[in-house]
This record gives structure tokens, C-alpha cells and sequence, in this order.
């Protein structure tokens, strides 16, 4: 495992775990987190030793609770002068904000959220950015920012409706009011609600499940659902077909059905075709 203060990374067969680390701020999003962050998504996007990524937060009380309101609001408002390494590194370029939380349409790479605690403000919007939810039965999930005079710039206004129904989405982002696990469940929010003991191991479990797939088919499979979302039909089927060829293109997808036929597990490593 490596250590890099405030956010924990570790890989393990195919899966990468990183983990919020400011349990004593309840993981409010830092300068510091955000520049790891956006790096950390950089560094992996083409690596494909990881098939899956998992997002996580220290403790049991708390996903993460938003932006720090000391530290991060005050840059994104340009209200203060940067303090430090971090705060210096984060306001050269306020966009990693959006590269942290994945506010992009080109990180294909499945993400899966152990939504350990409370996901409120930014920790929601970091929510909105993955691909399926394991949550915690005692959390709460709120796009709150208008209850502080914000709007939720992390994704969520766009994503919100793409993903649970119109009108669940305006209750979310209109009232600012954090949701509990089952009523999130039962908006299509996320996917699974465990016990709090069993977040972390039912990640993981859809993880190890997801990582059986090929790298670039994986990629490729959610690269369409992302850029065809919302274009008209012919549109949609151009991306459709132009990742299909792009996939077919590769070693994995010969080894696919080789090993189906030889009755053995594929070995797949995301390389194109000799």
C-alpha cells in the first residue's frame, strides 16, 4: 500500500482501492485530496493492470461531507490567497476539481463507490461519478449546496437526471436535504444497501466480479454508454460500432471465445492483435 497522506491507494489483482483519508474532518475534500486525485485518474486511465477502481472513505461515520469549507471553498470563491504547497498547486489550476471528481466524459474505467458514511455536498457529487454504489445502511446521501448559497458544480446537474427519474433528481438538487440509504436504493441512486460491516466487502466483491472482464472491453463498453447518453439513435449506434471495431481490434477479444471453447479461464491482457 502506499501513503500519500491524504488519500490511500492500493492494488490488489486487477483492482485499485483508494480511500479518503481525513476521518477527523469526516474526508472534506482538501486541496491536497483533489491534486492526488486528479493525478491518480491521469496515471491510471491507460494502465491496464487496472481493470476496476474502488472509492472509499476512512472510517464508518463519513464517504466524505463535501468541500472543505475552510480550505477548499474559500479558493474555488477566490475569496482568500492560497496557503502552502497544496493550496498553491490546487489554485494554479482550479480544473482538477473537476478531474478529481471525474467531471469528464473520457475515463472509461469502471468505478465503484463503498459508500461507507454519510455522502453529502462534493462527497455526493464524487458519488455521481461512478459507475455502481455499495452503501451503507445507517448513511445519507444530500446534494446540499444550495442549502449554503452554492450550486453543485462537481457533475450533479448534469448527471442527476441522466440517472434517477426527472423528478426524483429536482427533489435532490432542489431541497438540498440528504436521502437515507433505502430511499436512495429505491430512487435507482445506487445499487446495493448492506450493513456498514459489509460495505467494503460487497465492493469488492462486485469489483472482483467486474475485473473477470477483459480491460478494453470493459473500457470500451462503458466509453459508449457514456458518450452515446442522450444523442440521437444513429449517433448513438456510430459510437457503438466505432468501440465495437476498436475492441475487436485486440488480443482479448480472439482469447474470449478461444477459451470459452478450450473450457478454460481467459487469460486476458488488454494488447491489440499481432
Amino acid at each position: 500500500m502506499s501513503t500519500m497522506s491524504q488519500i490511500l491507494i492500493e492494488q490488489r489483482e486487477g483492482i485499485a482501492i483508494v480511500t479518503l483519508n481525513r476521518p477527523e474532518k469526516r474526508n472534506a475534500l482538501s486541496p491536497e485530496m483533489l491534486v492526488r486525485l486528479a493525478q491518480f485518474w491521469k496515471d491510471i486511465a491507460d494502465d491496464h493492470s487496472v481493470r476496476v477502481v474502488v472509492v472509499t472513505g476512512t472510517g464508518d461515520q463519513a464517504f466524505s461531507s463535501g468541500g472543505d469549507m475552510g480550505s477548499l471553498i474559500p479558493l474555488m470563491m477566490k475569496t482568500r490567497e492560497p496557503v502552502g504547497e497544496w493550496e498553491g498547486r490546487f489554485a494554479a489550476d482550479r480544473k482538477q476539481l473537476g478531474a478529481a471528481l471525474l467531471r469528464n466524459a473520457t475515463f472509461f474505467k469502471p468505478v465503484i463507490a463503498a459508500i461507507n458514511g454519510h455522502a453529502h455536498a462534493g462527497g455526493a457529487e464524487f458519488v455521481m461519478s461512478t459507475d455502481l454504489r455499495v452503501m451503507s445502511s445507517e448513511a445519507t446521501i444530500g446534494v446540499t449546496e444550495v442549502r449554503r448559497g452554492l450550486i453543485a458544480s462537481g457533475g450533479s446537474l448534469v448527471r442527476m437526471a441522466r440517472q434517477v427519474p426527472w423528478a426524483h433528481a429536482m427533489e435532490l438538487l432542489l431541497l438540498g436535504e440528504p436521502v437515507s440509504a433505502q430511499q436512495a436504493l429505491a430512487m435507482g441512486l445506487v445499487n446495493r444497501v448492506v450493513p456498514p460491516d459489509q460495505v467494503m466487502a460487497t465492493a469488492l466483491d462486485l469489483a472482483r466480479r467486474v475485473s473477470l472482464g477483459a480491460p478494453v472491453a470493459l473500457e470500451k463498453t462503458k466509453e459508449v454508454m457514456v458518450r452515446s447518453n442522450g444523442r440521437p439513435l444513429e449517433e448513438a449506434f456510430a459510437i457503438e460500432t466505432q468501440c465495437t471495431k476498436e475492441n475487436a481490434a485486440m488480443e482479448d477479444a480472439k482469447e474470449g471465445p478461444r477459451a470459452f471453447m478450450e473450457k478454460r479461464p481467459p487469460v486476458f491482457l488488454g494488447r491489440a492483435a499481432k
